[in-house]
């Protein structure tokens, strides 16, 4: 799957919800029915980063679908 470009995505590797408190790869998304549906993501609960240990500097927490 082709990284994500424009608004809230910026072509940004790694993804924070702050509504679930995690972080996903978007270079390896689980785009299965019960993956990590990042579709469904409100706009303003995403916070991108470039480098995975941003946001777990933030204080996410791996997805376990896409990060395990």
């Amino acid at each position: 799957m082709a990284r994500r470009q424009g608004y809230p995505y910026y072509g940004k590797e790694y993804l924070g919800n702050t509504n679930t408190n995690q972080v996903h790869d978007l270079d390896k998304e689980d785009i299965s029915e019960n993956g990590c549906q990042i579709d469904e993501i409100k706009h303003e609960h995403i916070k991108m980063y470039d480098y995975h240990f941003q946001a777990k500097d933030d204080g996410f927490e791996d997805c376990d679908k896409c990060l395990k």
